[in-house]
């Protein structure tokens, strides 16, 4: 079993390049399917939720290569409409292939996707919506099928911003027959990169990044080459290292607007950040001032994946801060592993009192999940001894090798085996 040993108290130095999105990749990878012909997908980080992909997609006939950062994919071949079971298990964001398969191929056979550990995942928006365009399914003995002779565009509501249904329903409506409207469409990032992708190989979508999305199906889409976005909550874990560590650091390829969120938060806990183009410049020298009140909410609110993150950071600050999570039920379970360290965190009913404490110790802490993980981590840069994570595959899943970024910038990080 693989862990990360940190030694902390090192400050951050030097620059580093942010990789490219995964929760953008993903998608963009299963949007491969919805025409024949070749593909090459740029700034593709090297993660475990991406090999999970790529092996779906070559299991259902597509011919694949991921080298450097490039993903190669010839689609042409793909001729399996059933899901493999195993890899379905292994990551949710399989479901996405729902979408793009029906497209094509007019049905499509899933395994129902299991439990989550940071909450419920329902996938109840992906069935209604993909039902509203005229398919038809059967939800039976572990298994959903989805069929249909020709999809038909229509006007769907989304009950919540869902980026999975969303994106889903996206890829599935450009080959439908007329216009499509998805309303209280999530307005994510990685939600615009999907429609620039799909445009690019002929379809006609607009709307991405509010809350009304047009769809106007085609009969056909072509393959194309394309580059990924960076990835934002990378960008924002690393502008949390340098706080919680302290130093000063510029990161490349980067979209500042992405974060603002979160850049305007530690702006406010005395972090200085300068941006030029795709370029930030961060710099802290201090303990943060605590933050009043914090809410995890759908883009453009604060993101619940930099909740854990933030959470590290703020158990420094001289005082007292608030943390709602709105997202996800179950994305607390690090405070208990942050306390291992010395944090002082109250949790009441999906609020979180962060009292800031001096310093961290090192500890032998586990990672219950990806950005829990990576919380971990950022604590474990600023605490005082060593630091033993656990469990670090998690953290493979969202970052390219994170202790080679940290070590780039300083930090005394290395993969140890257990």
């Amino acid at each position: 079993m693989e862990a990360f040993a940190i030694e902390g108290g090192k400050p951050l130095s030097g620059t580093l390049r942010i990789h490219g999105a995964k929760n953008a990749a993903l998608p963009i990878l299963a949007a491969t399917v919805l025409a024949e012909g070749q593909f090459e997908i740029h700034d593709v980080p090297h993660l475990k939720d991406i090999e999970v992909m790529l092996k779906i997609l070559s299991e259902i006939g597509a011919k694949v290569s991921h080298k450097e950062h490039c993903v190669s994919i010839d689609t042409s071949q793909i001729h399996e409409t059933h899901v493999p079971d195993e890899l379905m298990g292994q990551m949710r964001s399989s479901i996405f292939l729902m979408g793009p398969l029906l497209a094509r191929f007019g049905e499509v056979t899933i395994s129902r996707p299991g439990g989550c550990a940071i909450g419920e995942r329902r996938i109840d928006l992906h069935l209604s919506g993909l039902t509203a365009l005229g398919a038809e399914y059967v939800d039976a003995e572990g298994y959903i099928t989805f069929r249909s002779k020709s999809l038909l565009g229509n006007k769907i509501f989304l009950t919540f911003p869902s980026v999975g249904a969303t994106e889903n329903l996206m890829m599935a409506a450009v080959l439908a027959e007329g216009t499509t409207s998805i309303c209280n469409a999530a307005r994510e990032p990685e939600i615009v990169d999907l429609q620039n992708f799909l445009n690019a190989m002929g379809a006609k979508v607009r709307g991405a990044g509010t809350d009304t999305i047009v769809i106007e199906g085609v009969p056909k889409l072509a393959s194309v080459s394309y580059r990924v976005i960076p990835d934002r909550i990378v960008t924002g874990t690393h502008l949390l290292a340098v706080g919680i560590a302290k130093g000063h650091i510029e990161l490349h390829n980067t979209v500042p607007d992405h974060v603002t969120a979160l850049i305007e938060m530690i702006r406010g806990s005395g972090v200085e950040i300068k941006v030029r183009h795709d370029i930030m410049e961060i710099k802290n020298t201090s303990r943060p001032h605590p933050i009043n009140r914090i809410m995890t909410s759908p883009y453009p609110g604060f993101p619940t994946d930099l909740q854990a993150q933030m959470m590290a950071y703020l158990s420094l600050a001289n005082g007292t801060s608030l943390m709602k999570e709105t997202v996800f039920e179950g994305r607390f379970k690090h405070v208990t592993e942050l306390e291992r360290m010395g944090a002082s965190i109250y949790v009441d009913l999906g609020t979180a009192f962060i009292r800031g404490v001096d310093k961290f110790y090192g500890a032998s802490v586990e990672a219950s999940d990806l950005r829990a993980g990576a919380a971990l981590v950022l604590a474990g840069l600023a605490a005082q001894g060593t630091t033993c994570v656990q469990q670090i595959h998690h953290i493979d899943r969202g970052y390219e090798r994170i202790e080679r970024q940290l070590q780039q910038l300083g930090a005394s990080i290395s993969r140890i085996n257990i």
